[in-house]
């Protein structure tokens, strides 16, 4: 039987280096599909609405309410990543904490707008349904999607920070969390704004 020969620590040393030095632009080359599936969906809003029968209705109070959550959760997370390089370990993870909190509320009050789409007969599919209410259902809840990937990110990056994985000198796993997240942020409100002004 051949001998099994383990890795050296150098080796190790070096994957751990290469892993750490291809995350961040994989990171940037995942944004980027996900801007691409974003542009072309309100691509095909416009495209569709200049071609007539588009039902245009105000936007839910929830939406508004979840703008300005994410938008605080994006300044929560900024928070936590400043403490983390000033080596406060409990900080960073009370400001984790702070945002994945946020990022829930956030979901919730998104649940709530589409029952207050639903409550107008503004549906999904069906025969009262138009295709203004089915861009508007579809975009935000891809959206959501994508931020449930962000909030199982925050989780990880929450056991992280409070194990004090954090510091001045490794902050890499913390910022990946963070890219993604304020990348989430922006395009929520450009998708809000989208739909506000475009009807």
């Amino acid at each position: 039987m051949e001998e099994k020969v383990k890795p050296s620590p150098t080796f190790k040393a070096e994957l751990k280096a290469a892993r750490q030095k291809a995350s961040k632009p994989l990171l940037w080359v995942g944004i980027l599909s996900i801007v691409m599936l974003f542009a072309g969906l309100t691509s095909a809003y416009v495209v569709r609405a200049d071609n007539g029968n588009w039902l245009i209705f105000n936007l839910p109070n929830a939406f508004y309410l979840s703008t300005a959550v994410i938008i605080t959760s994006s300044i929560t997370l900024f928070f936590a990543f400043q403490m983390a390089k000033k080596n406060n370990s409990r900080a960073t993870g009370f400001g984790v904490l702070a945002t994945f909190i946020l990022g829930l509320i956030f979901a919730y009050l998104q649940y709530q707008g589409w029952g207050e789409l639903y409550s107008k007969n503004i549906v999904f599919a069906g025969k009262s349904a138009n295709a203004s209410g089915s861009f508007l259902y579809l975009i935000t809840f891809l959206h959501l999607m994508h931020l449930f990937a962000g909030l199982l990110s925050l989780l990880v990056t929450l056991k992280n920070a409070f194990k004090g994985k954090y510091n001045g000198g490794n902050t890499l796993g913390l910022e990946l969390c963070s890219i993604y997240w304020h990348f989430l942020d922006i395009l929520w409100v450009y998708l809000f704004l989208f739909l506000y002004y475009i009807r």
